[in-house]
């Protein structure tokens, strides 16, 4: 078996699949029926996948860190102006998109989350973002206020949520790929 730990599922699944999770694990679901012996063969044969599969998650986690270590929001003062400087981009694309698109956030929150750059509250019709979207181009900002914008209109990401992202801001695919970009460095 791996010289790795190895988390087994058993699943109601015709086949076996291994997978490497964001923060390194090496998960494997395999069919309830299958022996026990079947599965560490299985593990065993794909040892060179995993070995490279956890240095290019390794390889990705230190970019994500090194990205994110850009923006220091360890004190209250630092994270106050960090607020301030943010508000300075988005308050008037807010504005002008709740215009156009004709929706009015309740509110809008500031968080350090770095697994999302934003989320709606459906709910409540609060938004919040993340103070680590003053590393991105303002475009992209741009692109994640819209996004957050366009969930007071349709909540989830169906057809038509996209389609409201193409009316108001074209660009949403290209500004995605740029995101994702900057973050793996």
């Amino acid at each position: 078996m791996s010289g790795h730990p190895v988390t087994i599922t058993r699943r109601r699944t015709s086949r076996m699949t291994i997978r490497i999770s964001k923060d390194g694990r090496v998960l494997v679901s395999a069919p309830r029926f299958v022996p026990q012996a079947t599965v560490r063969d299985f593990i065993a044969r794909h040892e060179d996948w995993i070995e490279k599969s956890l240095v290019r998650v390794q390889r990705q986690q230190q970019g994500r860190e090194a990205f994110y270590s850009q923006l220091d929001i360890s004190t209250a003062a630092l994270r106050k102006e960090a607020v301030r400087r943010l508000r300075q981009i988005v308050d008037p694309l807010i504005d002008n998109y709740s215009v156009q698109m004709g929706v009015k956030p309740s509110g809008i929150r500031f968080s350090s989350a770095k697994t999302r750059w934003g989320s709606c509250n459906i709910k409540t019709g609060s938004i919040s973002l993340s103070l680590y979207l003053l590393l991105l181009h303002e475009w992209c900002i741009e692109h994640v206020v819209v996004h957050e914008l366009a969930h007071l209109l349709v909540a989830n990401h169906s057809p038509r949520f996209y389609a409201v992202m193409d009316k108001y801001f074209p660009r949403w695919k290209e500004a995605r790929k740029e995101t994702r970009k900057l973050v793996r460095g």
